[in-house]
């Protein structure tokens, strides 16, 4: 199922959203014409690699200690043209509007402690991994939490070939979690199985949401 839009109005220019993302598209873009080898090294230096913090910073890579700026700078990096088309596509559909509930300003808070507890619980049960984590989606798993409680009825249109659905938001998302829990589950269980996406990020990104989105509403939107 692929979302295409929902149906929630939005009273107000998501402008930290568009800015995101700009942000994330302009960093990608600009290391995509890099040198392999210098792309590479930004990617190490600013991706959060676990094994760096579990092993105290023992001159892991060669790099200095950043003191966890990685854990903020990871958010806007992305592996391929496919990851950061997905995350990009999933942040312009629901990021508006939370962020038209919460304001700009704790909107962007909002998206960056949701981020950086993503990135803590991916590096809680994966600590030696010695991969780069990178990406957006713990982030914007806080803002689709967000929008899971304020937006519980709204529809997400979802092509599901050969047609459109419309799906409630709770059904659609629950579906999300659902899949990100059956598959940090058995990253665990199944110790030989490959992983290549960060899903305890994800999981921690929507924890994180589930609980913060309420002290991030203004007072007009709070819910009775």
């Amino acid at each position: 199922m692929i979302p295409i839009r929902d149906t929630a109005p939005c009273n107000s220019k998501p402008l930290v959203t568009w800015g995101l993302m700009a942000v994330c598209i302009i960093i990608f873009i600009a290391m995509d014409y890099m040198p392999d080898d210098l792309s590479q090294r930004l990617i190490t230096r600013y991706g959060m690699v676990p094994v760096r913090y579990a092993n105290g910073w023992s001159g892991y890579a060669g790099l200095p200690f950043d003191g966890y700026l990685s854990f903020v700078t990871n958010l806007f990096l992305h592996a391929s043209w496919k990851h950061l088309i997905v995350n990009m596509w999933f942040l312009w559909i629901f990021a508006d509007n939370v962020e038209d509930r919460m304001g700009r300003l704790p909107f962007l808070v909002f998206y960056l402690v949701c981020g950086i507890f993503a990135t803590m619980l991916q590096w809680y049960f994966d600590p030696t991994l010695a991969i780069p984590v990178v990406g957006a989606s713990g982030a914007i798993a806080g803002v689709l939490a967000a929008y899971f409680f304020l937006y519980p009825f709204e529809r997400v249109v979802v092509f599901f070939p050969p047609i459109l659905l419309h799906i409630p938001a709770i059904a659609f998302l629950g579906l999300w979690v659902i899949i990100q829990v059956h598959d940090a589950t058995t990253s665990i269980v199944f110790t030989e199985t490959r992983v290549d996406v960060a899903w305890w990020a994800h999981l921690g990104g929507f924890i994180a949401g589930s609980i913060l989105y309420r002290f991030f509403l203004q007072k007009q939107s709070l819910e009775k």
